[in-house]
């Protein structure tokens, strides 16, 4: 689930809300905010100008690395300082937008009073939990084997962590590109979910630039993709996402050792293998190529709404600062 190239509310109970009630009036609970800069299309021209800031950061960040970086760096490490930039090229244009459009940067999925903090770890938790379901129901289907350890000691540990750190860094990368400002602003325009499902295919569609990706291994994404929107819904921001993804990919490509959207990296834990027609095995894409991953990725997706229900809007001067009130409408 990685390309290469997701809060909850912080409700006021009923004493809190009636104290800052007495004490401010509405408008005074929270400034005013600039719309999203918008243009005739009604999609809006901040939509434009995010995308070519992120172009314009990337090329600028990727020149540097390029002259920066030693050239006999290996490439492992090379892909931790790309996966650097593109964050620094998504989050920059969000921050100069945000001081454009008057808001705080966490309105764009990941405000500063979740960070890194209980949803991320629940999503750290569903994620590895739902990967090791469906890696053990193929495991029970006779198309996939553990194998033995294909590592020792503490190479065991080093190669743990630095996977963790480095799926962390993707998932916010990842997440904040095509679920923060991106579906923020084009909800505004086209609707929450109108704008998940192009999002997401294009998430998908972005996968097949991956060697050993295709195109059910892209929808597999996009479904995958699809889910973490409804996470973002639901809960307000994406950390819960961010959290998932980082502990998926871990998963695929540390703990079960298989390959992640077509990509076998080095430093996996095991000499796992597949065994069977790639409708099972997912073949050279990995389990998001597998029939077993859209099982399960319903499952999931009928579980979460069921735990967490639609969030009820809270009265206008009462909420916190607009972290997702985009994401509701």
């Amino acid at each position: 689930m990685s390309c290469g190239v997701n809060g909850e509310f912080h409700h006021m109970d009923e004493s809190s809300s009636s104290e800052l009630a007495l004490q401010i009036s509405p408008l005074e609970a929270r400034p005013p905010l600039q719309p999203p800069l918008s243009g005739p299309s009604g999609v809006g021209w901040g939509f434009l100008l995010y995308v070519l800031m992120f172009l314009l950061v990337l090329a600028i960040s990727s020149t540097i690395l390029r002259f920066i970086l030693p050239a006999k760096m290996a490439p492992i490490w090379r892909s931790v300082w790309g996966e650097i930039a593109f964050v620094i090229s998504a989050f920059v244009p969000g921050f100069v937008i945000a001081k454009i459009e008057g808001r705080p940067f966490g309105s764009y999925g990941l405000p500063k009073h979740n960070d890194f903090g209980r949803l991320f770890w629940l999503g750290m938790l569903w994620g590895i939990v739902a990967l090791s379901v469906l890696m053990v129901t193929m495991r029970i289907a006779g198309v996939f084997h553990f194998g033995g350890l294909a590592l020792s000691g503490l190479r065991i540990l080093k190669f743990a962590v630095f996977w963790i750190v480095f799926f962390i860094v993707v998932g916010l990368f990842e997440e904040f590109l095509m679920r923060g400002y991106t579906q923020f602003t084009l909800s505004r325009g086209l609707g929450f979910w109108p704008t998940a499902i192009i999002l997401s295919l294009a998430f998908g569609a972005i996968h097949l630039g991956n060697a050993g990706e295709d195109k059910v291994g892209a929808l597999g994404a996009a479904v995958i993709g699809l889910f973490f929107c409804l996470t973002l819904q639901r809960l307000g921001n994406l950390w819960f996402a961010v959290g998932l993804h980082a502990s998926w990919d871990w998963g695929e490509t540390f703990l079960y050792s298989v390959p992640n959207s077509g990509t076998v990296a080095p430093g996996h834990l095991l000499n796992s293998w597949f065994e069977g027609p790639n409708w099972l095995t997912g073949g050279s894409v990995g389990p998001e190529a597998s029939i077993f991953v859209f099982i399960v990725m319903a499952l999931m997706a009928l579980l979460f709404h069921f735990i967490y229900k639609p969030a009820k809007r809270v009265e206008a001067g009462l909420a916190p600062p607009a972290t997702s009130a985009a994401y509701q409408e």
